[in-house]
């Protein structure tokens, strides 16, 4: 396994951001930067052997230093959704910034991927490993507490991408990370033109429905005879069009699911796949929750190749805590004590569909 490097350009702030690729045997590549500990680009075939990038992103670093749709970006302190941009710990009140409406989003303006990090790559491993490293301090963007955080990739020999998050604080704070990459497996992968054809699979009985400031209302509902059912294989654009007032049919997705496991061990969260490409993408995680978002808000001119990405170009798979969790008790904790860690894992695997396989998923291999 091997860890390459190249400069990939330079900041507004003269500062030298660096791309740092990771390949595996079966010739999947992977390349991540130092500026956000942005995923740049993620390389795989499709059923003919053709690889191709299937990820959204930008060709320049200067692009990355704004990154209004945070394409590939690793997010936090708190990543989504707090109402009001406050919440109340330890009995004290902090305010943030309001950036969404009244809502604070992934932690404001001043976000986790407009910061420099640290990079180490490990000598002690077989797979292509890079480690970020960077320290959040007090009350940046308004949180409380000096958070050293940590995200590492690594590619495995399986094509596996393995994200492992980890933070540490020296006073109680909240937290909730994620990575905020937009996928499209298509053909022509990230030049495809939409996912609305794509099929997914999600493993969850129940979602958090929101209101119109895209907040969960504190409902846990089933996602049984709505739109959100991914339970059996369906085309994610199949619910999409004139939204009804009983969730059958959605403008799109930028909803909160409530995995299966509810923060446990690590385990199969969804199934994204391409019948036309054979591309497969099996997302797992220990997280309590997948925010699915299908780029209903998306228009962003200055994308890769010269393209121009629009509403529905990719689909993230976000997972993390639930939105606004900090201020609804029945959600999972959001509180990170003083000295405890946090710890969180994702994998995103991919594969390949034989042909004339359908929704049945047969997989093949891009085993060199």
């Amino acid at each position: 396994m091997s860890v390459s490097k190249e400069k990939f350009g330079v900041t507004g702030k003269k500062q030298t951001v660096t791309k740092y690729i990771l390949q595996n045997k079966n010739g999947m590549t992977v390349s991540v930067l130092d500026l956000g500990a942005v995923i740049h680009e993620i390389a795989v075939p499709d059923r003919n052997g053709i690889f191709e990038n299937v990820v959204l992103g930008f060709d320049k670093a200067s692009d990355y230093e704004i990154n209004v749709p945070a394409f590939g970006a690793v997010l936090g302190r708190y990543a989504n959704r707090i109402s009001n941009a406050s919440f109340t710990l330890n009995g004290r009140e902090y305010k943030l910034e309001q950036n969404d409406k009244t809502n604070c989003l992934h932690g404001g303006t001043n976000r986790y991927e407009h910061f420099m990090y640290e990079a180490e790559c490990p000598e002690d491993t077989e797979e292509s490993s890079v480690t970020f490293r960077r320290l959040s301090k007090d009350m940046e963007q308004g949180f409380p507490g000096n958070l050293m955080v940590t995200v590492t990739y690594t590619l495995s020999e399986d094509n596996e991408l393995l994200l492992e998050y980890y933070a540490v604080s020296d006073k109680d704070t909240i937290i909730n990370m994620t990575n905020h990459c937009y996928f499209n497996i298509g053909p022509g992968g990230h030049r495809c033109k939409n996912v609305l054809e794509q099929d997914l699979q999600i493993f969850a009985d129940a979602y958090t429905p929101i209101n119109d400031l895209r907040l969960p209302t504190g409902e846990i509902r089933p996602v049984e005879g709505t739109a959100f059912d991914f339970r059996d294989v369906h085309r994610i654009g199949e619910r999409i069009g004139e939204p009804k007032e009983d969730d059958s049919v959605v403008e799109g997705y930028d909803h909160n699911y409530v995995l299966r496991h509810r923060d446990g061990g690590v385990e199969k969260a969804a199934v994204y796949s391409d019948s036309r490409s054979g591309r497969v993408l099996e997302v797992y995680t220990d997280c309590p929750g997948l925010q699915l978002y299908s780029s209903v808000l998306l228009d962003e001119p200055n994308g890769r190749e010269g393209l121009h990405y629009g509403v529905f170009a990719g689909i993230c798979f976000e997972t993390q805590n639930f939105p606004n969790a900090v201020n609804i008790d029945h959600f999972p904790n959001a509180i990170l004590r003083a000295g405890e860690e946090y710890r969180r894992t994702t994998v995103f695997r991919f594969d390949i569909l034989e042909e004339n396989s359908g929704r049945e998923r047969k997989y093949g291999t891009f085993k060199s």
